[in-house]
């Protein structure tokens, strides 16, 4: 299957909520009404064009939209140079297995290299089935047994 990655852009946000809400883990966001969460999606991409944050699509020769993946870029003061914290990456089920959610996994990377990067971090859950079939130990991501991921909900 061909495909390519391209930076998101506001244009996105329908077909974003669409494979969020068919993904179906955030009951938030499927109980916001679907234009509503278009609209603040759009809104968000917009704001993310900034300097400090990167989304990427991953689109099919028929401009659908197949998977994605954002990035924070975070300078760390005690680190030689900053971090990026791969926050969301999502695959439509159909096209897992494919290679979408590597390649975009790579265009991070690739963007981490030339910005300076000291490492990348995410958090992927040990009950979801990209952790059970070890899908970032595969791309090279190291599991860290001594941290600890702690949330403060506001």
């Amino acid at each position: 299957m061909e495909f390519h990655i391209r930076k998101a852009a506001s244009a996105d946000a329908h077909a974003l909520a669409t494979l969020i809400r068919g993904i179906g883990w955030f009951e938030r966001f499927n109980a916001e009404p679907f234009d509503a969460a278009r609209d603040r999606l759009a809104s968000h991409l917009d704001m993310c064009t900034a300097d400090s944050h990167s989304i990427y699509v991953a689109v099919n020769a028929s401009q659908e939209l197949l998977g994605y993946v954002s990035v924070h870029w975070l300078p760390y003061l005690f680190l030689p140079g900053p971090e990026g914290f791969v926050s969301e990456l999502f695959v439509q089920d159909a096209q897992r297995g494919m290679g979408v959610g590597a390649r975009l996994l790579e265009t991070v990377v690739q963007e981490a290299r030339t910005r300076g990067c000291s490492r990348l971090q995410l958090i992927n859950f040990r009950h979801r089935e990209s952790y059970q079939r070890q899908f970032y130990t595969k791309q090279g991501w190291e599991e860290r047994p001594l941290a600890a991921n702690f949330v403060l909900r506001l």
